[in-house]
């Protein structure tokens, strides 16, 4: 049975460069961010499970954010424009357009794994808050 996040249990043999009395039972996972995800000792990425101490947290905010006039707005003032010239006041109408990523990476002993997310209004914010998460749990590993 797979546990929630989708990745197995730890078994005993564990992950590359866990020693095997490292391993306990299952941990429920505590952070996840793209398809890292964070429990209390180990990090488990795609290609394995390594300890959580000694990791290295990186955030790369690689988001564009471009204003632009929608559309409608320029068909709304051609056409009022027509009437009268309040109609002008639809081109300054806009809508924020995000384009671009945020990259998550991880490195420790032995292996290294980056994610990209999305771009977003509050992409950025969140990974950051995500990753100092992470950071306090190796800390206290």
């Amino acid at each position: 049975m797979t546990p929630p996040g989708g990745y197995p249990a730890p078994t005993s043999g564990g992950a590359p460069g866990q020693a095997s009395g490292d391993v306990t039972a299952y941990e429920p996972p505590l952070v996840t961010i793209g398809d890292i995800v964070v429990t209390k000792n180990t990090v488990q990425v795609p290609h394995g499970r390594y300890p959580l101490r000694g990791t290295t947290w990186t955030v790369q905010d690689s988001t564009q954010v471009t204003e632009e006039i929608p559309a409608y707005a320029i068909v709304l003032a051609i056409v009022f424009a027509l009437f009268c010239l309040l109609g002008l006041l639809f081109l300054l109408i806009k809508e924020k357009k995000y384009s671009g990523f945020v990259a998550v990476s991880v490195a420790g002993p032995g292996f290294y794994h980056s994610t990209h997310l999305p771009a977003g209004p509050t992409t950025a914010m969140w990974a950051h808050d995500q990753v100092n998460q992470a950071r306090a749990l190796a800390a206290a590993a």
